[in-house]
């Protein structure tokens, strides 16, 4: 089988300049376009074990063995996206999310002078087509669509102008918050934490600009966020080198890029699409409120 390496993420302005290249003389040849550079990942179960793959444009799935992140090998096993179980992208060891990362975002608040960090836990992931829980308790539970880092390389005190290298691509997420809980409790434990409050994916994009990408989230087909990541008020570098102060990120690991303008209740049905360009559509539908 032929080894494939995957690239270190670094968007288009630093993509390297074997995929860059490759993409502008397939263009010249009218080959493909700057677009096919992009590789998508998805991590699924079948048939009761889990599994990585590369995703075509028809949404067929190609098994790999070996590390997406590093060398790997096509399988001869493809599978049709309907037939699997799509999982959050990575198993991530660390969560992290910025708040109040886009202007439209903060109300009446005053801008943070650096990102502002929470963390959510690896237990609050749930994937594509996954139903998002309400607890019995929650009355008050809003979605946040955003752009979402997926770390490649460990990075600790990196630099800005060094951050993108560690960053392996993006996934589209859903930051689900329970606004009566950030206001009560004395950390957002609860509130942005519990279980399935984390959707990501569907799949993981590789070779895509994450500071200028479109992110729109709809509510049962209603436009109700979009916005450029070209907006955020600390870009993609900025937050990379920062959490790498304090924290240590892992390969895997996974960081939330805050969302943009104003967010609503969900109701029990609802489904919620996140979508981010060159990512493609994270979808889930809202559970219904266990009885007590």
């Amino acid at each position: 089988m032929k080894k494939h390496r995957s690239p270190s993420f670094t968007g288009f302005a630093t993509l390297g300049a074997w995929a860059l290249a490759s993409a502008l003389s397939a263009c010249a040849s009218g080959e493909t376009s700057a677009q096919d550079a992009v590789t998508h990942f998805a991590r699924f179960e079948i048939d009761g074990r889990e599994a990585t793959g590369v995703v075509d444009d028809q949404g067929r799935i190609t098994e790999i063995e070996g590390d997406m992140m590093g060398s790997y090998s096509l399988t001869s096993r493809v599978h049709d996206q309907a037939s699997v179980a799509l999982l959050p992208p990575t198993k991530p060891g660390k969560v992290i999310a910025v708040g109040l990362n886009y202007r439209s975002h903060l109300g009446e608040r005053e801008p943070l002078p650096y990102p502002g960090l929470f963390a959510k836990f690896p237990s609050s992931l749930t994937g594509h087509g996954a139903t998002i829980p309400v607890p019995s308790d929650a009355n008050n539970l809003h979605y946040e669509g955003e752009m979402v880092l997926v770390i490649g390389r460990t990075a600790k005190n990196v630099a800005a102008s060094e951050a993108l290298e560690y960053v392996f691509g993006v996934t589209a997420g859903n930051d689900v918050s329970e606004r009566d809980w950030q206001d009560e409790d004395l950390q957002w434990f609860r509130a942005k934490a519990s279980d399935g409050f984390g959707p990501v994916g569907p799949y993981v994009a590789v070779g895509v600009d994450p500071d200028n990408l479109l992110l729109t989230t709809r509510v049962n087909g209603e436009v109700r966020q979009q916005e450029s990541t070209a907006d955020l008020m600390f870009d993609v570098s900025t937050i990379v080198s920062y959490i790498s102060r304090y924290v240590t990120l892992e390969p895997g690991d996974l960081v939330f890029t805050g969302t943009p303008g104003s967010t609503q209740a969900m109701s029990a049905g609802d489904v919620v699409e996140v979508e981010l360009e060159g990512v493609g559509v994270l979808s889930n539908t809202v559970g219904r409120r266990p009885s007590t």
